[in-house]
This record gives C-alpha cells, sequence and structure tokens, in this order.
C-alpha cells in the first residue's frame, strides 16, 4: 500500500490510538510496522484473532502484559555460558510471571479452542526459575540475605562491624569535639571519615583522605577505626565474590531454558499486539467487517477520529450494482468525510483491524488504494491547487486497475467549471469502462447528470437542512444534491431582488435539472417521515395487539376457573345431601324399626336418591348435559369411573377380564365390580391425566431450569456432533422455558455456524434466531428465541 494515501487517510492516526492499547515495547514496534495486507487469507486470519480476542476480553476482562520487555539480547550471552546481572535475570522472571498469568488467563476459558488457543498453549512457566530469581533478588541493585547462606554469614559480619565503627565514631566526636567542624560522620574513598578543623590536622590522630575545597577542614580517618574499615572493606569484597557466585548459579539455572524463554517473550508480545486490536475495537465499539464478497457495504459506519458525541453514521454500497457512486452536496456538508470514512475503513479492514460499524458490514480486498483529497497547492514546485490535483490524478490513472480503490474529493475544481466538469467526467468514465471502483465528490451538475445517465453509476448526497442552515452530514445514496446557495444566500440576509436577478441569469436547463432534484428530495424527506409514522403506528398497533391478547388470555382463564369451581362446588352439595339423606334415612329405620313403615321409607329414599342423582347428572363443567350412562366399550388404567351400584367415582387400576370384571380403586376401598356397572367420566379422566403430565412436565422443567445454562459451547464440535448436542440442547432449554438462548459456534469457515442456523429454522421450538450483537460475539454466536 502507498505511503501517501496512508497519510492522506489519516491511517497513522489509528495506529497512534492503538499503540495506546499496548502494553510491551515488542507489540509497540509490531504495531508501528503493522501496514494493511492485500492477501485475503491473511486479512480473514487477522481479522478473526482480532475477533477472538474481543470476545476474550468482553468476558474475562484485560489480561496485562505490563512489564515484558524484550529479553533475547539477554539469552544471548547465557547460551554461551555467560553471567546475567540481576536487572536481566529479574526481566527473565517477570517474562515468566506474564506468561504463568495469561496461562491461568486461558484456563478460565475451559475447552475452548480458538485463533489464539495455539499461542497460550505454547507458553511455558518454568516455576523453579521463577521462583529461584524472585526468591534470590529483590530489586536489579539488591540481592536478598537469604540467597545464599554464605552471603548471610557476610551480611551480618559486615553489621557488626559497622556497629562497632559507629560505637568508636561517637567516642572519638565526644573526646574530640572541639578538633571537629562538625559532628557529623562522611565518607571518603569508600572510608568512614570525620570533618577536622585545618588546626588540628596533625594533633588529630589518623589518616587524612580528602579537604575542603577552601583549606580550612580535612577529612580524616580516625586511627581508632583502620583496622574496622579495613575489615569492612574485605568484607565487602567477599560480598560481592558471593553476588557473583550466586548470579553465575542463577544464570546457569535458566540457560537450558534460553529457548523456552525466547519463545515465550515473542508469543506474549504477539498476544499483547492482538489484545490491543481487540480494546481498541471494544474502545471504538467497533465490529469485524467480512471480505466474503467483492464488494463495500458499511452499515452505519462511524469515522473514528471524530468525537462519538458529534460523529453521524452513514450507510455506504459500492462495488455491488455500481463501481462508481458520485456524492454532490454543498461545502461542510459531510462528502469529503464519507469519502475519508470508506477508504480508511479499507485501510483498517485489510490491516486486521475491527472497523466503528454495525456488525456484518463488508469490505473488498484491494491491492491498492489511492485518494487525491484535500489542499494539494505546493508553493515549492509553483503548483496551483488544480495543477497538484491533476499530478495526483495522473498518478492514478496510470496505476488504477480493478483492484485498486480510487478517491477524489472535489475532481476537477480549481479551474473554468465547463472545462472542470468536462475533463472530470472524463476521468471518470475512463476509470469507470476500466472497471475501477471510485467515489468522487463534486459540486458540478453535469457529473450529476453523468450519474443519472450511466449505467454502473449512481449519485449520492449528503443533506443539507436549509432551515437551520447546518448539514446532517446524512450520506443518502441514489439522491443527487443541490448546492442550495438561493436559499442560503436568502436565509443570510441577501435581497430578494438581486437572488431573483441571479436566477434569471441561471440556464433553463440547469433550472429544470435543479427542480427536479429539489423534487426529489422533497419526495425522499416526505416519504421517510410517512415511513417513520407508519413505523410508529405499527409498533402502536402491534402493542395493543399482543397487550388485547394477554387480557383475552386472561379472561377465558379466569372464565375456565370460575366453572371448574362452580361445578365443583355443585358437586359437593349434591354429594353432601346425599350423605344427609342417607344418614337420616338410617337412623329412622333405626327409629321406626317394627312399626312397619320401613318400605315406604326405603321407597322415599330411593326417590331421593333418584332425584339428586338426575339433578347431578344436568352438571358438567362446561354447563352442558352428560351423555346418557352406558357401559364404556374399552377401559384404560387409570380412567376414572361411576360405579353405579354404589354411586361412588373411583380409578380402574387393572384391565376387565375374560369375565367382564375389573379392580376399581374408591378411596380406601378397592373393589371388583362389573363393566356393566360403570360409567366412563371422560372429562374428569383426561383431567386427571393432563393433571399427571402436567405435574410431570412441571417437575421435569424444574429439574431442568436448576441446571440448564442459557448458553452452549459448540466450538470444536465435528457437525455431526454438535448438532446432536444442539438438538438435546433446545429440548432442555424449552423445557426448562429460557425465553433466550446463546449458541456460541465461532467464526472459523462458517460450516458450522450454517448447520446450527439451518437446524434452527426446522426447530419447532424455535421462534427467531440472529446472529449475536455488539457485546454478545458477533459473528461467533446464533441468538435463539423460543417460542
Amino acid at each position: 500500500m502507498n505511503k501517501k494515501v496512508l497519510q492522506t487517510l489519516e491511517y497513522y492516526k489509528i495506529i497512534d490510538m492503538l499503540l495506546e492499547e499496548a502494553d510491551t515495547p515488542l507489540a509497540k514496534e509490531s504495531i508501528r510496522h503493522l501496514l494493511p495486507s492485500s492477501r485475503r487469507e491473511e486479512i480473514i486470519s487477522w481479522q478473526t484473532e482480532t475477533s477472538h480476542a474481543l470476545m476474550r476480553l468482553l468476558k474475562q476482562g484485560r489480561l496485562p502484559f505490563h512489564g515484558l520487555t524484550d529479553i533475547r539480547p539477554s539469552l544471548v550471552p547465557l547460551e554461551k555460558g555467560g553471567v546475567l546481572g540481576m536487572g536481566e535475570l529479574l526481566d527473565i522472571a517477570r517474562c515468566l510471571e506474564i506468561a504463568k498469568d495469561a496461562i491461568a488467563y486461558d484456563a478460565k476459558f475451559e475447552d475452548l479452542k480458538d485463533a489464539l488457543s495455539g499461542r497460550f498453549g505454547a507458553l511455558m512457566d518454568l516455576p523453579d526459575l521463577r521462583l529461584e530469581i524472585n526468591r534470590c533478588i529483590l530489586s536489579p541493585e539488591e540481592m536478598a540475605d537469604d540467597a545464599s547462606s554464605e552471603l548471610k554469614r557476610i551480611r551480618r559480619a559486615m553489621k557488626t562491624t559497622n556497629d562497632k565503627v559507629r560505637e568508636q565514631l561517637t567516642a572519638t566526636m565526644n573526646l574530640s569535639g572541639s578538633m571537629l567542624r562538625d559532628n557529623i560522620v562522611t565518607m571518603r574513598n569508600g572510608r568512614y571519615c570525620l570533618p577536622v578543623k585545618q588546626e588540628y590536622k596533625s594533633t588529630f590522630p589518623g589518616m587524612i583522605h580528602d579537604q575542603s575545597s577552601t583549606g580550612s577542614t580535612f577529612f580524616i580517618e580516625p586511627m581508632a577505626i583502620v583496622q574496622l574499615n579495613n575489615e569492612l572493606a574485605e568484607l565487602g569484597m567477599k560480598e560481592q565474590e558471593e553476588i557473583e557466585k550466586i548470579l553465575a548459579s542463577l544464570s546457569a539455572l535458566a540457560a537450558p531454558y534460553a529457548e523456552d524463554l525466547q519463545r515465550n517473550v515473542l508469543l506474549l508480545a504477539e498476544l499483547d499486539f492482538i489484545f490491543a486490536k481487540a480494546k481498541l475495537s471494544k474502545k471504538m465499539q467497533g465490529s469485524e467487517p467480512l471480505f466474503d464478497q467483492d464488494y463495500i457495504h458499511i452499515k452505519k459506519g462511524r469515522h473514528p477520529l471524530i468525537p462519538k458525541d458529534k460523529v453521524v453514521p452513514i450507510d455506504v454500497t459500492l462495488g455491488k450494482t455500481y463501481d462508481l457512486l458520485i456524492i454532490t452536496g454543498p461545502n461542510t456538508g459531510g462528502k469529503t468525510v464519507s469519502l475519508k470514512t470508506v477508504g480508511l475503513f479499507t485501510l483498517m479492514g485489510q490491516a486486521g483491524l475491527h472497523i466503528p460499524a454495525y456488525d456484518h458490514s463488508h469490505l473488498r480486498v484491494y491491492e491498492e488504494v489511492y485518494a487525491d483529497i484535500g489542499d494539494e497547492q505546493s508553493i515549492e514546485q509553483s503548483l496551483s491547487t488544480f495543477s497538484s490535483h491533476m499530478v495526483n490524478t495522473v498518478y492514478i490513472l496510470k496505476r488504477a486497475n480493478k483492484k485498486t480503490l480510487a478517491l477524489f474529493d472535489e475532481l476537477g475544481a480549481g479551474t473554468d467549471p465547463t472545462e472542470g466538469a468536462a475533463l472530470a467526467i472524463a476521468i471518470l468514465d475512463n476509470l469507470h469502462n476500466r472497471n475501477v471502483t471510485a467515489m468522487a465528490t463534486t459540486h458540478y451538475s453535469e457529473l450529476k447528470i453523468y450519474a443519472l445517465s450511466t449505467d454502473g453509476v449512481e449519485n449520492a448526497s449528503c443533506e443539507f437542512d436549509v432551515e437551520s442552515l447546518q448539514p446532517t452530514y446524512r450520506l443518502l445514496v441514489g439522491v443527487p444534491g443541490k448546492s442550495n446557495a438561493f436559499a442560503i444566500s436568502g436565509k443570510l440576509g441577501l435581497p430578494k431582488e438581486i437572488i431573483d436577478e441571479a436566477g434569471k441569469l441561471v440556464d433553463s436547463d440547469s433550472r429544470s435539472f435543479e427542480d427536479v432534484v429539489t423534487g426529489l428530495e422533497d419526495a425522499r424527506t416526505a416519504a421517510e417521515k410517512e415511513r417513520e409514522k407508519a413505523k410508529k403506528i405499527r409498533e402502536e398497533a402491534e402493542h395493543f395487539r399482543d397487550k388485547m391478547k394477554a387480557k383475552n388470555e386472561r379472561i377465558d382463564a379466569a372464565k375456565d376457573k370460575i366453572l371448574r369451581r362452580a361445578n365443583e362446588e355443585a358437586h359437593e352439595i349434591i354429594q353432601k345431601a346425599k350423605d344427609t339423606a342417607d344418614e337420616s334415612i338410617r337412623k329412622y329405620n333405626k327409629w321406626m324399626k317394627g312399626s312397619g313403615m320401613t318400605k315406604e321409607m326405603e321407597k322415599e329414599r330411593a326417590n331421593l336418591r333418584k332425584a339428586l342423582n338426575e339433578t347431578e347428572s344436568e352438571l358438567t363443567i362446561e354447563g352442558t348435559k352428560k351423555a346418557p350412562k352406558k357401559a364404556p366399550d374399552k377401559l384404560q388404567i387409570g380412567d376414572i369411573v361411576m360405579v353405579h351400584s354404589m354411586g361412588i367415582k373411583g380409578t380402574v387400576s387393572t384391565l376387565p377380564n375374560s369375565k367382564g370384571k375389573c379392580f376399581v380403586q374408591m378411596g380406601i376401598l378397592r373393589s371388583e365390580v362389573s363393566v356393566s356397572d360403570l360409567e366412563l367420566l371422560e372429562q374428569e379422566t383426561k383431567a386427571a391425566k393432563k393433571e399427571a403430565s402436567i405435574t410431570h412436565a412441571r417437575n421435569m422443567k424444574m429439574a431442568k431450569a436448576m441446571t440448564i445454562s442459557p448458553e452452549i459451547n459448540l466450538i470444536g464440535k465435528t457437525v455431526d456432533e454438535a448438532l446432536f448436542l444442539l438438538d438435546k440442547y433446545l429440548d432442555d432449554a424449552y423445557l426448562a422455558k429460557l425465553h433466550q438462548v446463546t449458541i456460541i459456534h465461532g467464526v472459523g469457515t462458517g460450516a458450522l455456524r450454517n448447520a446450527v442456523q439451518n437446524h434452527c429454522k426446522k426447530s419447532k421450538y424455535v421462534k427467531s434466531y440472529r446472529m449475536g450483537e455488539y457485546g454478545e460475539g458477533g459473528y461467533g454466536v446464533t441468538v435463539v428465541e423460543f417460542k
């Protein structure tokens, strides 16, 4: 990719943003050398890595790489038996610490296999080496006392000797205080000294090591501590020798792992680089662009260098039904931003970066991108703006082909309008005939007419609100723009007579064309308002429909409940009446025994029971008449029946035998009765079985709901394995009454995703499914909603 277009489209500013997200010098170096690729396979691989890093980032947070340095220069002497310093060994330990954290970070994803798994899997922790270095070395300048027993002994001796030196110095200062310039202890040539006045230098016992610049003070080592200072110096040399031994031991311990350490630092730098791209994507609210088609289709793209609260998203399609897009409209209307957005997105996408646009935006792979944007006036080369633009245009025309994207800002401007428009049309027509994908901005009406009359060429405009005199920055594809010069001038106070006179000077063809454009703009605005109005009405209608549907369902449920309860209460009343009548008759039989009225009372009781049975037979759950009593043709275990001879309901517990008899459970009583004495209560049987089924299903749902996860991970499975697991999971999730679940299938080749979505399309439980949105996993997941 040519360096000029990277500068023109501000690609390096994106690189600067990416540098802020990296933690390590090695990753920053890789970022500085990051250039767009023109190989589709490499681009898709880069994009997949960024997407997988973003998925990990959103699920488990950041993976810190702070403190990782390039330890490779230290490994060269290590392999040759050299000894490393404390700082170098600490850098190795820090590299191993970061590797350990990265391994633990990857372990949180369990059996996940993605584009980063190989790098994580190749990292080595080497805990013995890491822990030993950290035990022995406290900082780049300090070795721990416990690094070895000998070092600990030496330092203990040094402390004891130091204490003796201080005691002796304190005693000397107390005895010779008048000879001293100050009661302080100083160091000269590594030895303890006292500041002695010049007049006492001969009488003060000791060795002179230095004097002040004025000569009034001499720094003398008292004779009483000379031997102690000698001991300290000797202990200091022994301490240094022991430290060298410890460093040699640690270096020898690290030497066999030189290759592992080098691989670690390179892998961690690569991961930092990839995660930096993911962090930038998160910061920009970006998404992975698709490169599976040979056209550009950007959905709600936002220029990444414009503040989020000011940028206006645009929708652009290029290279599908047309290869040349001509954008017209007033200055400051967003034409150049639209041009730069398409160009910059192309560069970012081919560099493996996500773009700030909606999911499933498409980009095309170009071998080169050329851009002639901005004021190219050159004083040094004595070139005018027009000449500078033409130099760029000639350069582009010589190199452009069907695999390049060409962007022109104000093509043909800076010269006579008639000649400039003709030249712009000729240039664009030449590119169009050579199948070059191109975008151009212009003020010339002639280019609008060219776009309307040429196949494969489309108009676009940046919307402008004449009432507020402000651009909306919305890109409207298919609608040519207008200059709005007269309208803007009138709003700013230019007298009407001047505007009318100017209007007369415009030729009729231009005026007619502007009127057509105005009509198109008005029709588009009106249609958009009507569409918004219709959308609002439809949403309200759907809301009221759902509300009424829910209300009717509640009414129907309440009605059924009331009817069932009424029938139950009626049956209970009749049963109580029967029981009361039977009890009364038994009492009267007892009281009237021997009176001769028993037969009449039994007859009366039979008449009363008959009347009660007839009343009960008229009651049903729906309030309709029961079917006439008849022996059931076929009985099943669990059927609810009425035993006429006993007037009691029961449940069939065995099938009829050869004699036409079966056992019926009536409360605690189990009796063998004839089928002819039974009446099948179909409604109650159905209700009982339904209740049993509901209870069973409820138990199952409760069990499922306690264990079922709202997502299933199918990454790494074959299509057959995944579909088997998915089918069972959808059954379980539906039984558990989950409203929505997420199926994680990854990006990969798309085979698993297609198989999953085809299965969802055929499933009787699935109401709808869609790809994941930003924050849900994007193209690597499918979100399913149940009926």
